[in-house]
């Protein structure tokens, strides 16, 4: 046991609930799709073409915030994919978080996630809110940056191998 939870970040089309929920089966780990928590608000003025403000994504931070930190006190790992697309939403996950919150950024083409947006079903984000995620995104520091060029199960493979080995481990996964 590795004593930690990820998150796979990134914007619209990136394939962060692909990848999270491979991880999460590879790993044996509970998957938590933020996507799954959005308030009804916020889904309708996604499924719109409106992006969300900072306001619009406090409540549904927090929620998330506390689904984490629920499982950190029930021992419980997690896996989760959310866009946390800029550093204080990142923050606002990790609050309360004694063990910390390990990053997985998936980045890439922006022909590439506007195509893959557009080839998916059912979704309530539209393509046309790619540029407004991109103008939003703050890249991250601290995480292990991964090319979504990749399939899926190559970005998780890449994932398994830069886990630390044990708690002392010092690499991409190294800080808070």
């Amino acid at each position: 046991m590795r004593n930690m939870s990820y998150m796979v970040m990134g914007v619209s089309g990136s394939g962060k609930s692909t990848v999270g929920k491979l991880l999460a089966q590879h790993l044996h780990l509970h998957f938590i799709d933020a996507d799954d928590h959005h308030l009804a608000p916020s889904i309708a003025k996604m499924s719109q073409g409106i992006a969300l403000t900072d306001g619009d994504r406090e409540e549904w931070l927090a929620k998330l915030n506390s689904l984490l930190v629920k499982a950190e006190e029930t021992e419980q790992e997690v896996v989760m994919a959310c866009s946390a697309l800029k550093e204080n939403y990142r923050q606002v996950l990790r609050q309360n978080l004694q063990k910390g919150l390990k990053i997985v950024f998936l980045h890439g083409d922006k022909a590439l996630l506007k195509s893959r947006m557009g080839n998916r079903e059912g979704h309530f984000m539209p393509e046309t809110l790619l540029a407004s995620q991109l103008e939003t995104l703050e890249i991250p520091k601290e995480a292990l940056t991964l090319d979504i060029s990749h399939t899926p199960e190559e970005l998780v493979q890449q994932i398994i191998q830069a886990l630390p080995p044990d708690p002392a481990f010092s690499g991409p996964f190294s800080e808070k």
